[in-house]
């Protein structure tokens, strides 16, 4: 399965991947209501209330399997709400109709991606029982299926594309409360999902930028965390894991590599455990007594509180939990992440880590002794109060049957450095079931034609006529092409010509004062129309906008005009200019005498450090190649 170099074979371990991109869109309003598509600051909430909520049946009849893991925890959810959100997001007024501008958005993605439409949008129902919706539910709408897109690695399907609403975003998680931000909640976005088609995690990647790229053709929010990747994965020997909520384009391809590893050495231990005949019996025991005396901190702590101390064997895991299975991960990492995920334990103890932690050889070989274990078998500890520690355990030994089939389905959430860590089991097709609130929308082919009809620039469509209509080089063009200041660059270029000036300031130069540390997200654009305005009428040079775009940044109230006037850059006339240039060249008469016209470039930095930003430096220059000669025919 690996390379002479030990790199993974992908092919040969039947790599499959996929991916769901999660796009929100720029549209005025929120999904189902008219609330502002608008983030807050947590601290600006003047309201919050709080939920429990439970799983119940789908229309057909049964429990989603997530759904009903969530609900176990039984969790406090505190919602915090703003003067920008309603009684809609609140769970306490039916939703409104399916905002046309988002669906004509989805519409449009429909077209880009060659997929095939729906003739009516229904609105349905997605449960939701992680606190992330008040309602207990996502609205979602599937509006086509079947197109596909071009990437260098080859084609990739395309299966679903659906609008729904966001969720509501975390901003304090704790044992028994999650506390939830609802300014997120209810803003429109496009899921995207891809067939399995991917077969490398650099693919992956290409895939994910491929899609992205398409996507800012499209009205839609930029920015971090308006874009997600959820990532789908599964080895021949495997199965299929979501990885869920990736945020940055970079960690798509290690999150594919490290699932790929996970499971590879998920699948090496299942055929030893089955080589060994292991099995895990559903026997929990108290061991609490073994503990009486222990010096383990974490033990006393429980048992200081009236906890207890409850023990599983696993017959047959001796060596394999603590087998890594992901970089600084081990099976009993995922043995862990079950049991805080079900009880909100801090953690677990097992066999092949002890004695450490303050617990003995002494106890390790009383609870040896007490669960009958023989050579090959190991056993988890887990420490809490009684309820806890027995909720815990009974996850533990769920995970450890798993462990024994091989790689469980579930869902995964991303660590930083591309490692997962569990989250929930795998949604079935127990979760949907129609909408009642919101009617549905018939695409007419008028409508359909209309859309065809209006659809946006590509992003390299825009940088191939920003190199022809504005004479722009290619990474300059590019560069505005795909940033969302690129309406704004052909409104001033249009407004005050000298495009390249335009494009230069507002890619380069406003890059540079970020790099400084300057606070340039105070320079509004109606900074840059009085630049370029100033710029234009000759009232300050071109190679003063740097000088005054910092100043308007740090001191943004007294404007453009504040900034000129403080600098001192009011623009001189060419009369002032031949003046001052006339002056230098007569103090430096011996060195013009001496070096002839090649005195210029000397003599360029002093008339520069006194006209800097009060005239245009062709025209300084210029003048000062004028007063040299005259001065050399002297």
């Amino acid at each position: 399965m690996t390379d002479d170099g030990g790199n993974i074979d992908y092919r040969a371990i039947g790599l499959k991947a996929g991916l769901e991109i999660h796009q929100q869109l720029a549209s005025r309003t929120k999904l189902f209501c008219c609330c502002p598509n608008e983030i807050r600051k947590a601290e600006d909430s003047d309201f919050e209330f709080f939920r429990y909520l439970r799983a119940r049946e789908s229309e057909m009849g049964e429990v989603d399997r997530a759904a009903a893991e969530q609900a176990m925890t039984r969790k406090k959810f505190i919602y915090k709400a703003y003067d920008t959100t309603c009684l809609v997001e609140d769970d306490e007024e039916p939703p409104m109709p399916l905002n046309p501008e988002a669906l004509d958005i989805a519409l449009q993605a429909s077209v880009l991606f060659n997929m095939k439409l729906v003739d009516e949008v229904f609105t349905m129902r997605k449960i939701v029982v992680d606190g992330s919706n008040t309602t207990g539910f996502q609205r979602t709408c599937f509006i086509a299926s079947g197109g596909g897109i071009e990437t260098p690695a080859g084609r990739v399907g395309m299966d679903t594309l659906c609008l729904e609403e966001d969720a509501a975003s975390r901003v304090e998680t704790k044992a028994d409360a999650t506390t939830w931000s609802l300014d997120r909640l209810g803003i429109p976005l496009i899921e995207l999902a891809t067939a399995p088609d991917i077969r490398t995690p650099a693919q992956a990647r290409e895939v994910a930028l491929a899609i992205g790229t398409l996507l800012r053709s499209l009205k839609v929010r930029r920015g971090l965390g308006t874009i997600r990747q959820d990532v789908n994965v599964s080895i021949a020997q495997g199965a299929r894991v979501e990885i869920k909520g990736v945020q940055a384009l970079d960690l798509v391809q290690d999150v594919v590599e490290k699932e790929a590893l996970r499971q590879i050495n998920l699948v090496a231990i299942r055929d030893e455990l089955k080589a060994r005949h292991a099995h895990v019996p559903d026997e929990i025991t108290d061991v609490t007594g073994l503990f009486k005396g222990t010096e383990a901190r974490v033990i006393k702590k429980a048992l200081s509180s009236g906890g207890a101390v409850d023990a599983a064997k696993l017959c047959g895991f001796k060596g394999l939990i603590g087998r890594e299975i992901q970089p600084g991960r081990r099976l009993g990492t995922e043995l862990s992440d079950r049991a805080k995920r079900a009880a909100g334990v801090g953690g677990i103890f097992h066999s092949d880590e002890l004695p450490n932690y303050g617990v003995t050889r002494a106890e390790v070989d009383a609870v040896r002794s007490k669960l009958g274990l023989g050579d090959e078998d190991a056993f988890v500890l887990v420490a809490d109060a009684r309820t806890k520690a027995r909720a815990a355990m009974e996850a533990v030994i769920r995970r450890a049957k798993e462990a024994i089939a091989g790689v469980p389905e579930e869902t995964r959430g991303p660590l930083p450095n591309g490692n997962t860590e569990y989250m929930r089991p795998l949604p079935g097709r127990a979760r949907m079931y129609p909408e009642t609130d919101v009617p549905s929308v018939i695409i007419t082919a008028e409508h359909m034609a209309k859309i065809r009809q209006d659809m946006p620039e590509l992003l390299s469509e825009r940088k191939r006529r920003f190199v022809k209509q504005y004479g722009l080089n290619e990474e300059m063009a590019q560069a505005l092409a795909y940033s969302p200041e690129s309406e704004a660059f052909e409104e001033l270029a249009r407004t005050y010509g000298n495009p390249t000036l335009v494009a230069r300031t507002m890619i380069g130069t406003m890059t540079e004062l970020r790099r400084e540390g300057v606070p340039v997200e105070n320079i509004a654009e109606r900074d840059l129309n009085d630049v370029f305005r100033l710029v234009g009428e000759g009232r300050i040079a071109k190679e003063a906008i740097p000088s005054v775009l910092k100043e308007v940044a740090l001191q943004p109230g007294p404007g453009v005009a504040g900034a000129v006037e403080k600098l001192g850059l009011g623009g001189i006339g060419e009369e002032e200019v031949r003046r001052i240039v006339g002056e230098i060249v007569r103090e430096k008469r011996d060195y013009v005498k001496e070096k002839g016209e090649a005195s210029q470039s000397g003599l360029m930095g002093l008339a520069m450090s006194k006209l800097r930003g009060k005239a245009d430096g062709k025209l300084i220059s210029r003048v000062l190649r004028e007063q040299i000669r005259e001065e050399l025919k002297r």
